[in-house]
């Protein structure tokens, strides 16, 4: 593997403190990708991460999804996910239409136009983090995620009440 390692924030001053070092490099190594793949959505395709957010997870339910369902599975206010739902609407990409039986409610579902779109930009993002992740094996990258699964279900526990 070649290449200048990331900086660190710490710059190697946190001896010791293994815990923070560890927050620090995740953190670090999540920034560096996520601008990165920030950086070649906006430039390959004049879009962000976020609009991309949404039109994956409609690609996931291609019978639509309440802007409820949209914004719990995004992690996302209503409001944030509204207003992107309408401007995708608007670029002809989502479809939004009143929820059958709940007048309140909108259902939103990825036109034709949609889904052929996130099949362009989901194939190049899928390439992106091919080569962003591939400077690690396979069993690296296997083992990364096992461990990375450890500290979902550590984080899990000591956030229980």
């Amino acid at each position: 593997m070649s290449g200048a390692p990331l900086r660190e924030k710490h710059d190697g001053a946190l001896a010791g403190r293994d815990t923070l070092r560890l927050w620090l490099r995740l953190l670090s190594c999540t920034t560096v990708v996520e601008k990165e793949v920030k950086r070649r959505l906006s430039q390959r395709f004049g879009t962000t991460l976020p609009r991309f957010d949404v039109l994956a997870a409609l690609d996931r339910r291609p019978e639509g999804m309440t802007l409820s369902a949209l914004s719990r599975a995004l992690l996302v206010s209503n409001g944030n996910v509204t207003g992107l739902a309408k401007q995708l609407g608007e670029d002809g990409l989502v479809a939004i239409e009143p929820l059958p039986g709940d007048r309140r409610a909108s259902l939103v579902r990825l036109t034709e136009a949609g889904a052929e779109h996130f099949a362009q930009v989901s194939a190049a993002h899928h390439e992106w983090i091919d080569d962003l992740l591939g400077g690690l094996s396979r069993a690296q990258r296997s083992l990364l995620f096992d461990l990375l699964g450890a500290l979902k279900v550590s984080i899990a526990v000591e956030l229980e009440p």
